[in-house]
């Protein structure tokens, strides 16, 4: 019997020590881990506080003398959700853009058919097409040929090609206006503020290049265009006066047109799919309620039958 006991006594003090020293194995085991990923969390920080601390040495801030001064928001009456462009305005940005803008930039994706029908009528473009000459076919002998133009071909530009407007402007390309809304932050209203935003003097401290003129809505201040708006510049078909702000607005909404030929229609369509859809919608609802309301409201009763006897 003493026996019996001595060997029970020494299983349990055996397997008491076993279950320590795997217990104190798995601690010391989930302490070090603990350690680590706190070593690296702590790494990984201290890494990135460094690498941002570095660029922040380097960044620079986004001012208006290095991005432009942001433009103003304007009240433009082809803005609101069923507003279209006004036309008359269109007409009138044409003549500011023929009697002064085309003498540097062009249109070279707006064609003569679309004004049609727009601000001008059949017979007014065809008369302005044909003012300008095009490329025509080499006659037999392959000598080049002139013809008028037509209301197929496309607005011509005032060069010929890329050097040619560099040596005109000082080495400055002016660009294509076709997509210029587009292509610009703020569309309309930067447009607007650069034409109108000239000031009588740059400010003080403020180096320009040679050739160049200050305008705060260009990006980094100096543009190679001078100031081209002044009043009654140009004398209007309607009697509207000239004033700097009425051609500017007059040109930005024509090129804004040119940018978005497609925006009357794609604004009256919308509201065409919206009435539709909307009616079928409705539509919809009824023929459902109509279709399930009995369904949904019918109720089932069970009579047992009748034990025979």
């Amino acid at each position: 019997m003493f026996s019996n006991l001595s060997k029970r006594w020494a299983q349990r003090t055996l397997s008491k020590s076993f279950y320590s020293t795997a217990t104190g194995a798995a601690s010391k085991s989930g302490k070090l881990t603990q350690k680590l990923v706190t070593a690296g969390v702590a790494a990984a920080g201290i890494t990135a506080s460094t690498l941002l601390y570095a660029d922040s040495l380097t960044a620079e801030a986004m001012t208006a003398a290095e991005h432009g001064l942001h433009a103003p928001a304007y009240a433009w009456s082809h803005n609101g959700p069923f507003e279209t462009f006004d036309h008359a305005s269109i007409r009138r940005g044409y003549q500011v853009y023929r009697e002064v803008c085309a003498a540097c930039h062009s249109l070279d994706r707006v064609a003569w058919r679309t004004l049609v029908g727009v601000s001008h009528t059949n017979e007014e473009v065809r008369n302005m097409a044909e003012e300008f000459e095009y490329d025509d076919e080499p006659d037999e002998q392959g000598n080049p040929k002139k013809r008028p133009g037509k209301l197929s071909d496309y607005i011509p530009g005032p060069y010929p090609n890329e050097q040619a407007a560099r040596a005109a402007n000082q080495g400055a390309l002016p660009p294509d206006l076709s997509l210029i809304v587009k292509a610009r932050h703020g569309g309309c209203d930067y447009i607007f503020s650069l034409l109108t935003g000239y000031p009588d003097e740059p400010p003080a401290g403020v180096a320009l290049p040679p050739g160049s003129n200050y305008n705060p809505y260009f990006p980094g201040g100096s543009i190679a265009m001078a100031r081209v708006l002044f009043d009654d510049m140009v004398e209007y078909e309607d009697g509207t006066p000239a004033t700097t702000s009425q051609m500017a607005k007059d040109v930005t909404t024509f090129l804004n047109w040119c940018a978005e030929p497609e925006h009357d229609e794609r604004k009256r369509l919308g509201l065409k799919t919206v009435i539709i859809l909307s009616s079928l919608y409705l539509l919809s609802i009824w023929v459902k309620k109509f279709k399930w309301a009995g369904i949904k409201t019918r109720k089932f009763v069970f009579n047992p039958p009748k034990p025979r006897k």
